[in-house]
C-alpha cells in the first residue's frame, strides 16, 4: 500500500510540473527564429519588444487545426472585448502558402509570425507546445502573466485580461 502511495505521489507530482505556469521565457524561446508575413526573420524577443508597454496575446495555431479553426469565433470575440489589448498569432502552418491563406480566410487582426519548423521544432519545444491553440499572456511590464492555456480555459484567459486591463 505505501509503495502504492508513493507511486501515486510521484505521477500526481510529474503531471502538476509539466503544467506548472512559468515566469519567463527561457532563452532559447527568445532567440529562435520566426518570420514575418514579408518572409523577413525575427525572434519571441523582439516581438515583446515591439508590444512593450501593452498586455500580449499570443496565440499558437495552425490554419490545419480544427480546435484552432473551431476556436477564432473565441478570439475574436477577446479582440472585441480587450480593444487596448494587442494580440500577437505564431503559425505552425507548414507552409508560408497555407498560412497567409489561414490568416485571410479567419479574418484575424493583429501581428502574424510563422514557427519555420513548426509545433515540434527547436520554438515549439522552448515554449513546451504541446498542444494548440494555446495561448500566452504577457502583462504591461513584459512578464509572462499566464504561460499555458488552451481553448477550454477561455473563463482563466478573460478573467486574467480584465485583471490587467
Amino acid at each position: 500500500m505505501k509503495k502504492l502511495t508513493l507511486l501515486l505521489s510521484a505521477i500526481l507530482l510529474n503531471i502538476s510540473c509539466s503544467n506548472a505556469q512559468k515566469a519567463e521565457f527561457s532563452k532559447e524561446a527568445l532567440s529562435n527564429k520566426l518570420v514575418n508575413v514579408d518572409g523577413s526573420e525575427t525572434n519571441l524577443a523582439n516581438i515583446i519588444k515591439k508590444h512593450e508597454g501593452k498586455t500580449v496575446v499570443i496565440e499558437v495555431w495552425a490554419s490545419w487545426c480544427s480546435d484552432c479553426v473551431k476556436n477564432m469565433p473565441n478570439i475574436k470575440e477577446l479582440q472585441k472585448s480587450y480593444p487596448k489589448v494587442d494580440f500577437v498569432f505564431l503559425s505552425c502552418d507548414k507552409t508560408q502558402e497555407a498560412w497567409v491563406k489561414g490568416i485571410e480566410k479567419h479574418e484575424l487582426n493583429g501581428d502574424h509570425y510563422l514557427i519555420p519548423d513548426g509545433m515540434k521544432g527547436a520554438f515549439g519545444k522552448s515554449i513546451n507546445l504541446d498542444w494548440i491553440p494555446r495561448y500566452i499572456i504577457i502583462d504591461k511590464k513584459g512578464k509572462i502573466a499566464l504561460y499555458k492555456a488552451i481553448e477550454t480555459d477561455k473563463e482563466q484567459v478573460n478573467t486574467l485580461l480584465k485583471s490587467l486591463n
